[in-house]
Order: C-alpha cells, then structure tokens, then sequence
C-alpha cells in the first residue's frame, strides 16, 4: 500500500508541475485563454485520474485494496483541485 501512496503523491506532483509551468507559459504569452487552459487541464487531470483508478481496479485482484486506493486517489485529487484554486485563482 505504501508504494500505491507514493506513486500516487509523484502522478499528482508531476501533475501539478505541469499545470503550473502551463499556467506560467500562458499566462506569458496570451493571457486571454487563461481560462480554457484551466479547464482543459481540469479535463485532462479528471481523465488521467478516471483512467489511473480504472486500471488499478481492473488489475487488482483484491477488492479492499482497490477500494482503499480509490479513496485515497479521490481525495488526493480533491487536494489537488483545492490547491490549485487556491494557488493560482
């Protein structure tokens, strides 16, 4: 379970790095489309997640284990969505 948490906290870290810099660069070069950045990168990160905890469960044989993932993925991602409104709106 440990490392489920890891590589849960480095996919939403590199996420964030990537909405962060892509907000940067934006920002920079055309600060009108602001908003269709963010809600393109709210599109992508909410597939991205949908996609990661479809194939824990479907790979994994234990169902406590999926379910405890599944949570913990979900509320990393709540964090995450609340610290980047927080942080850059």
């Amino acid at each position: 379970m440990v490392s489920e948490i890891v590589l849960s906290v480095l996919f939403f870290a590199l996420l964030g790095v990537a909405y962060v810099k892509g907000y940067d660069f934006v920002k920079h070069h055309s600060p009108d489309h602001l908003v269709h950045f963010y809600l393109i990168m709210a599109t992508i990160r909410m597939l991205l997640v949908l996609t990661v905890i479809g194939l824990y469960v479907f790979f994994t044989a234990n169902r406590d284990h999926a379910i405890r993932f599944v949570i913990i993925f979900l509320i990393m991602y709540v964090i995450t969505m609340v610290i980047t409104l927080k942080l850059r709106h």
